[in-house]
């Protein structure tokens, strides 16, 4: 596993392309979530082996990707799909393990059997176009009680559930975005892990929560860094992932405002604390 920098989860939106890859080495990450759009850009303007060369002049690894798809959306989906392969390419010349989305945890228009059709016929074809392009998909699951109450109807909200629709997607290629405060607050266990392959999860994200506050009244964007608090059994979750074989990236995803406001203030401080915190993750879970 790898320590990865997701520059907008710990508030740092306003770095060029170029400079997020220098900026993750500065701060001692090995890796840095890839933007897309941006490389697929670089590349078109002065080819491919520049973007390698960004990244390995750097010593950084390029992680996963958001494809530029509104899978959901019936009128652009089509057309954003027959251009997926350029963004693919990319991808794939930089080694990245793969794709990522996600997935809300209840609709307000259809219960939960209509909702799991409507999702199935618009996600395969996104996960079909990613496959001929020999790349995986990661699907985020959501969580806390306290987003699915939102909705008029429950769907998908943990890691069975999830990979239950990624085997029913039936290209082969789709499994998970693995947040540990999501398997948290979806009272998911070690156990749960360990029942996975290594081939069913593409990204992991780390985190921990605020403490004296139930699980279930646990609200989504409001998280701390990961062993800042203890309330989730981190160390245990990455032993279990590490045990089944999973070896690719794994970021921090805090939603924390203290983190976002020293960002503001000193983004290397946030950035050095962020991999610090799964650099602790990691040595307390013996990897």
């Amino acid at each position: 596993m790898y320590t990865t920098l997701m520059p907008g989860a710990i508030g740092i939106t306003d770095l060029s392309f170029a400079d997020s890859v220098a900026f993750a080495a500065k701060t001692g990450f090995a890796g840095i979530t890839l933007d897309i759009r941006a490389a697929r850009a670089m590349a078109d303007e002065q080819g491919i082996d520049a973007v390698k060369g960004l990244f390995a002049s750097h010593g950084i690894r390029a992680a996963t990707w958001g494809p530029p798809v509104s899978w959901h959306d019936d009128e652009k989906r089509d057309q954003q799909l027959e251009e997926l392969p350029r963004y693919a390419e990319v991808a794939q010349a930089l080694g990245s393990p793969g794709a990522t989305t996600g997935l809300m945890p209840g609709s307000n228009e259809r219960p939960f059997d209509e909702e799991y059709a409507y999702v199935l016929e618009r996600l395969r074809p996104l996960a079909q176009k990613l496959k001929e392009c020999g790349t995986r998909l990661g699907i985020e699951f959501i969580a806390p009680k306290t987003t699915r109450n939102k909705f008029k109807h429950e769907f998908i909200y943990d890691a069975k559930g999830m990979m239950k629709l990624a085997n029913d997607i039936g290209t082969g290629n789709v499994g998970l975005l693995f947040d540990l405060w999501h398997h948290y607050e979806a009272h998911g266990t070690v156990a749960e892990i360990e029942e996975l392959k290594a081939e069913d999860i593409v990204f992991v994200h780390v985190n921990d929560a605020p403490a004296g506050i139930p699980v279930d009244e646990q609200m989504d964007l409001v998280r701390t860094l990961p062993m800042e608090t203890g309330v989730i059994e981190g160390p245990a979750m990455m032993r279990a992932l590490a045990k089944i074989g999973y070896d690719g990236p794994v970021a921090a995803e805090p939603f924390s405002q203290r983190v976002n406001e020293l960002a503001k203030r000193d983004p290397v401080a946030a950035a050095t604390e962020t991999r610090e915190s799964i650099e602790k993750l990691f040595a307390a879970a013996g990897l």
